[in-house]
């Protein structure tokens, strides 16, 4: 049986790679010196494309592909595919949610423990002979017993807030609307009241249009300069250039960011200082959850070319 033609946007872990060979033939947009003359060359046989979270699929792209019926998206995330040209077209459009809820959550959790307790410096302090030389490493800040918002409380902000729970914390949320399985925490409808509640503010919601910079210079001068942002969304959720003002002049205390604008090129503004955790936006990246993932995105590509409903579609 001939296979179906996929574009590959960006590369895939080589336990991905080898059968996604096997299933369909696949075009590598991503080695591909000249790509506006790879799509021109390909893009009419391809009916489908699979990328990843970050790297989406533009409107020049999905153009390029007349015959195309289905993106598959590797990551929760769906922002960076035009879905205005897919439902032009009607085209479908699947993501792998779920799969990674929890490691998010936990990198999440991490990046909050790691950063207020100064963990990746006291490493530094014993490494570097200064626990040796100067005694004791400078005390830092506790978490349990505090206050922590979550901005975006679907599926891996409530796992983030249950695993807060653990740490005793007076948590409250920020969502469209109450959450029916969320009674026991306080719903905040307004970003800034909540930032003005929280000493972490924990950012999880999905990107849109309508969150771009939804953590801008008003809920971050509202978190404060003992406060703690941790996002392991989308960086466009937030102003980062009223993320690095506030960051460098005091008005917020610190940030443990695993996305930014531009990554991996982000701002060299974020290198020089010193109240920033930085992650290379790896909360999903555990063996399990990536080969979950992987898998997902073939057995959507399965689905569609077989005539059976997706397993997880966006549309």
């Amino acid at each position: 049986m001939r296979k179906p033609h996929i574009l590959q946007v960006g590369p895939y872990p080589e336990w991905d790679e080898v059968p996604l060979n096997e299933a369909f033939a696949v075009h590598r947009y991503f080695d591909a010196s000249d790509k506006a003359r790879f799509l021109a060359e390909v893009g009419p046989q391809v009916r489908a494309i699979a990328t990843r979270g970050e790297l989406g699929a533009s409107r020049a792209m999905i153009e390029a592909c007349p015959a195309l019926e289905v993106v598959s998206v590797y990551g929760v995330g769906f922002d960076a595919v035009d879905l205005v040209a897919c439902r032009e077209r009607g085209i479908r459009v699947t993501n792998t949610p779920d799969v990674l809820t929890n490691d998010v959550a936990d990198l999440g959790v991490a990046m909050m423990l790691c950063l207020s307790r100064g963990m990746i410096g006291a490493e530094s302090w014993v490494k570097d002979g200064s626990w040796a030389k100067k005694g004791l490493y400078p005390l830092r800040r506790r978490v349990w017993g505090r206050r922590a918002g979550v901005l975006g409380l679907g599926r891996i902000g409530y796992e983030v807030a249950k695993r807060l729970k653990g740490f005793d914390m007076d948590i409250a949320y920020s969502d469209i609307a109450p959450k029916p399985y969320a009674a026991e925490w306080q719903f905040v409808a307004d970003p800034v009241a909540l930032a003005e509640r929280s000493d972490f503010l924990f950012v999880t919601l999905a990107a849109s249009a309508a969150t771009r910079h939804i953590v801008g210079r008003e809920v971050i001068t509202a978190l404060g300069g003992e406060g703690m942002l941790i996002n392991i969304s989308r960086a466009s959720n937030i102003d980062e250039e009223a993320l690095l003002e506030a960051l460098e002049n005091g008005t917020l205390g610190c940030a443990a960011l695993d996305v930014f604008e531009g990554e991996p090129a982000l701002n060299p503004r974020f290198l020089s200082l010193d109240n920033v955790l930085l992650q290379p936006h790896h909360a999903s990246g555990t063996v399990e959850t990536r080969k979950a993932m992987g898998q997902l995105v073939r057995d959507n590509l399965a689905a569609h070319f077989a005539g059976e409903p997706l397993l997880t579609p966006v549309l």
